[in-house]
């Protein structure tokens, strides 16, 4: 009877073995655009759009900025940047209302009557007055101030948006709140609005001043501001106290 065949396995040289082991897996094939996917994305270059005009706009001003230095940083092509904003005005205009919106959002509540729902106006008049100095003496809001201070011959309606998104908006939403202390008999306020825009000058007057005019080296650090708030207040109970 013949012997059984024998079959030897294919040997492996250890050359074979590293060429195997240095080969990088393939990459699996990323899934194709979908309307879904094309929504983000467009609204994630347009944040890195207003990203980088913040910094180029902020550092060079409104003539030095150049839509090839803001493509370029916020690393999409110039034509990407006409297509979201169609020109240089229309970026500077957005940016603007962008920043002074968000910087809105973070010092006022959405509803200011339900957010002054306590017996005492003195402790949430301090914690608002140190949140607004907090966001209104940033330095990047600051730089805008200035610049849109600098731009108000070519850009007036741009100086307006900017009041009615902030000192206006501060008036407004601090007046809902002294109406609803005056309401339940914590103050006596006469006219909600005047004593919003008494407080809003004694917080923001002095400090806002002092750093558009001087620069932010003298701007007010957290217990500077602290402090400041305190002394706000307590005039401002005292000129309006309790029934």
């Amino acid at each position: 009877m013949p012997a059984p065949s024998t079959r030897t396995a294919p040997t492996t040289t250890t050359a074979q073995t590293a060429q195997t082991a240095q080969t990088p897996p393939t990459p699996p094939t990323p899934p194709s655009d979908t309307a879904d996917d094309a929504a983000p994305r467009s609204l994630r270059k347009r944040a890195a759009i207003l990203v980088a005009a913040e910094q180029v706009f902020l550092a060079k001003g409104y003539l030095g900025t150049s839509m090839d230095e803001v493509a370029a940083r916020s690393g999409v092509s110039k034509q990407t940047v006409y297509a979201h904003f169609g020109s240089k005005e229309t970026l500077f205009v957005a940016l603007v209302s962008a920043m002074t919106t968000t910087a809105g959002d973070e010092v006022h509540p959405s509803d200011p009557a339900a957010a002054a729902a306590t017996d005492d106006p003195g402790p949430y008049l301090r914690e608002y007055a140190e949140r607004q100095m907090a966001v209104v003496l940033t330095p990047r809001i600051l730089a805008l101030r200035r610049l849109v201070i600098g731009e108000v011959a070519r850009f007036p309606d741009l100086a307006r948006a900017l009041y009615d998104s902030g000192p206006a908006r501060a008036i407004e939403s601090l007046a809902a709140t002294v109406r609803s202390f005056a309401d339940r008999g914590l103050l006596n306020v006469p006219d909600a609005t005047e004593a919003a825009t008494m407080f809003n000058w004694l917080v923001m007057g002095g400090p806002l001043n002092e750093v558009m005019l001087l620069g932010d080296a003298v701007r007010l650090n957290r217990a500077e501001q602290r402090r400041h708030a305190a002394e706000c207040v307590r005039v401002f109970l005292a000129a309006y106290p309790p029934e």
